[in-house]
């Protein structure tokens, strides 16, 4: 009898500015530690064999909230696995339980922090982030996510939805020691792929000039809710 398991999908949001190697090797250590749970099995969506991008939140006309994009595409996660359930369809070879996939938010124990920045978060966007959804948390070098999670009341009520996955293999790579390698004319190869740093020569980004021009700027996120209060 095969084992029963929760489809999953993995979610990350962000700048990715620009996206590493680093930030695609979170998802493989997500899914290897999801799966080795034996509660849950990772989906693969649309015609991707396993990570695919998605260009509905670039296309916002202002910055979304991470909660506004993880409801988005739970919708759309929804009735894509309803639409494959209606026509006998089984994503993958395993088992699933009649409940329907879940989301779960992926980020680097670094995103655990960032509850922490006074207006950055309006908390029932938190609450609904982890206790609706839940969290992926993969950690590095000496971030200490467990702490994190300790000493937030919240995070501590919703710990069992916290999943904490630890990389082993040490790898520091950056986005901000990208930027001033690329600003200082330095190689970044094999640190991000090379479609990547071939669309960042051709329309000239990361340069001296454009990083000084965006110095200083306030954080979108704390610029938007700053309004709305």
């Amino acid at each position: 009898m095969a084992n029963r398991r929760v489809p999953l999908v993995l979610l990350a949001c962000g700048s990715f500015n620009p996206i590493t190697n680093q930030h695609m090797r979170l998802f493989e250590l997500a899914r290897d530690h999801m799966h080795s749970t034996g509660q849950y099995q990772v989906l693969a969506l649309q015609s991707s064999n396993w990570v695919t991008v998605d260009e509905w939140e670039s296309q916002q006309p202002d910055w979304t909230e991470t909660v506004v994009t993880m409801r988005y595409h739970y919708g759309r996660i929804l009735k894509e696995y309803e639409g494959r359930a209606g026509k006998h369809m089984t994503p993958t070879p395993v088992s699933f339980e009649s409940s329907g996939p879940q989301l779960k938010l992926l980020c680097g124990a670094d995103f655990l922090d960032t509850f922490k920045i006074p207006g950055l978060w309006q908390d029932e966007h938190v609450e609904e982030a982890v206790g609706r959804f839940g969290l992926v948390s993969v950690s590095r070098g000496g971030l200490q996510p467990e702490q994190t999670v300790h000493e937030s009341d919240m995070l501590s009520r919703h710990q069992r939805n916290i999943f904490l996955v630890r990389e082993w293999m040490r790898n520091e790579t950056s986005a901000t020691e990208v930027r001033r390698a690329l600003r200082r004319g330095q190689s970044v190869k094999y640190l991000i792929p090379d479609s990547v740093i071939e669309y960042i020569h051709q329309h000239k980004l990361y340069t001296e000039d454009s990083e000084r021009r965006n110095k200083g700027t306030a954080l979108r996120p704390l610029t938007k809710q700053a309004q709305s209060q």
